[in-house]
């Protein structure tokens, strides 16, 4: 095969005093990184707790220049269908569209053709290995510092767990600095990354807690770990990979 792949599993636990670092999910992810430049981010997720349960599937294809050109996912929620979509960006000379095809029971056949001007940092898929390989639209040689992104997500809650249909955000991420971190799969090397939600409506009308993510230090950005404080308490940690 010509194609570079990365593989690897992430634990979800709680940091709720009632659940203190017990197992409540987990994630297996995989890149394909080609030789042209592009990229095919794949994962599925399973989220236990809180109810109801969570499983989800994406496919994200990324192009040559790093840019978002498409998402698949299919979601069920409590252990019934909640919902299968696509979203497609196009662009022009003055900003694009993003395209959105979905179903689901809730929701029957929909389709969404939202403008944009300007650019786009990518498309939110919800697992926390996607959330990392984002970090990479940061300016590093600026050192730390922080600004606003924009991203598309198939889903606005925070557990991503609605019928798919393409949403707008505009987050904050902040650059802290390098760090050496352990965790189960291993000593990385990381670059230590925080999202910061202050807009005026929050993440589907509910802000977003702050969510620090630690990523290892190379073009690949794999996630190594992170945790999101507030009323989520949740952490992350990467318990296997291969490269």
């Amino acid at each position: 095969m010509q194609h570079r792949s990365i593989r690897g599993q992430i634990r979800y636990t709680s940091k709720k005093p009632e659940r203190l670092d017990q197992e409540r999910g987990r994630e297996w992810f995989a890149f394909s990184h080609h030789r042209d430049g592009s990229c095919i981010f794949r994962a599925q997720c399973e989220i236990e707790e809180p109810e109801p349960t969570v499983l989800r599937d994406v496919i994200y294809h990324l192009g040559p220049d790093g840019s978002p050109r498409n998402l698949h996912v299919h979601l069920t929620v409590g252990d019934a269908y909640m919902g299968s979509g696509w979203l497609s960006v196009s662009r022009d000379e003055n900003g694009g569209t993003v395209s959105c095809e979905s179903e689901g029971p809730s929701i029957g056949r929909l389709s969404q053709v939202l403008p944009f001007a300007g650019a786009i940092d990518g498309l939110g898929t919800h697992p926390v290995a996607s959330d990392a390989y984002m970090t990479k639209c940061m300016d590093l040689s600026r050192g730390p510092h922080r600004r606003t992104i924009r991203a598309y997500l198939p889903s606005p809650d925070h557990r991503g767990a609605t019928p798919p249909m393409a949403v707008e955000v505009l987050i904050d991420l902040e650059y802290l600095g390098e760090e050496t971190v352990t965790v189960a799969a291993g000593t990385f090397a990381t670059r230590h990354f925080r999202f910061i939600d202050e807009s005026a409506g929050g993440m589907g009308g509910t802000t977003h807690p702050h969510y620090d993510v630690w990523v290892t230090a190379d073009d690949d950005a794999i996630f190594v770990q992170g945790g999101v404080g507030g009323y989520m308490q949740t952490w992350y940690e990467l318990v296997e990979l291969t490269r």
